[in-house]
């Protein structure tokens, strides 16, 4: 099992680092580097194999089109270091995805515009492919927004992980939804053939993801039998949001409560559903903690191979 970080800018805003909307967790970064780093620290030493940078939130929708243009590639630059310099820190293997945001707000697929998302992706993908393990498409909530980033990505050096956010506040037992409301069927028809290393489900309630994962094992292995691959890994990163309601406004209108019944012993036993499932990765996303991340690696990840005497 691969554990994955988990929510770096909820915890940031735990630690006293600066923290508002609309910025979210790019304040920080411009404010407070340090703290990033040492939240990179926290979850590295809670388990985790890998960390995600700090760029969810530098994109226009969150910092305004006028610090993006200005100060978006000192940023990415910034966010990179700090994630690449945590992982080099320590004395085991920790890679290091760098974070592809949707680029026109979480939750809001109705507002993917192709054009302008392939410039930012190729922005992004520009000033974090000196330190990427990994390109991490997150909380990605329609078809087109994942086939252009897949489009964009294809033939990077680095592993390519997918992410998607799934509809929650209305599931339907058995046939999983992005945000977008489209089945998770036609996404996986619709990036048949198209290369990826992994794909994962993020941003959402812990209670829809294992439909999800059990439909996508399925398919995923069916195509890598009749194509003679090997099948990409599936991956799980939950928040502890409450439902978002008919009135949300977009990640910018509001810093939202956490649920307090999703703690770290409730997570694992979500955590061990989805393993069951066919999950190979698993973190957390909005909420869940360095201490979330502890009690899964202790959990969930193999143990090392004991040494036998030889006696020969």
């Amino acid at each position: 099992m691969i554990i994955l970080d988990g929510g770096l800018g909820r915890h940031l805003a735990s630690m006293g680092a600066p923290f508002r909307q609309p910025e979210w967790s790019a304040l920080a970064l411009m404010e407070a580097p340090q703290m990033v780093r040492d939240a990179h620290d926290d979850f590295i030493s809670a388990g985790a194999d890998v960390i995600a940078t700090n760029t969810y939130a530098v994109v226009p929708y969150h910092i305004g089109e006028d610090r993006y243009e200005a100060q978006s590639e000192e940023l990415l630059t910034l966010a990179a270091k700090l994630a690449r310099d945590a992982a080099d820190a320590v004395p085991h293997q920790v890679q290091v995805a760098a974070s592809i945001p949707p680029m026109f707000g979480s939750y809001k697929p109705e507002e993917f515009e192709v054009r302008g998302a392939r410039r930012m992706m190729q922005h992004f993908r520009r000033f974090l492919a000196p330190v990427a393990d990994i390109f991490m498409g997150e909380t990605l909530g329609s078809v087109s927004e994942v086939t252009t980033f897949l489009a964009v990505f294809e033939d990077c050096a680095a592993d390519l992980w997918v992410s998607v956010t799934l509809e929650d506040r209305d599931p339907v037992a058995g046939a999983p939804r992005l945000r977008s409301g489209e089945p998770l069927s036609e996404l996986l028809l619709s990036i048949e053939g198209m290369r990826f290393d992994a794909l994962l489900f993020n941003c959402s309630q812990p209670e829809v993801m294992d439909d999800a994962v059990a439909l996508s094992r399925s398919e995923l292995e069916a195509f890598s039998r009749q194509h003679g691959a090997a099948r990409p890994m599936i991956g799980v990163y939950a928040n502890a949001f409450p439902l978002i309601d008919d009135e949300y406004e977009g990640s910018n209108s509001s810093v939202h409560q956490l649920r307090e019944d999703i703690t770290p012993e409730a997570y694992l036993r979500y955590a061990e559903s989805w393993a069951q499932s066919g999950a190979d990765i698993i973190g957390g996303c909005c909420g869940i903690t360095p201490e979330h991340i502890r009690v899964l690696a202790e959990a969930l990840k193999s143990p090392p191979p004991v040494a036998l005497p030889d006696y020969a």
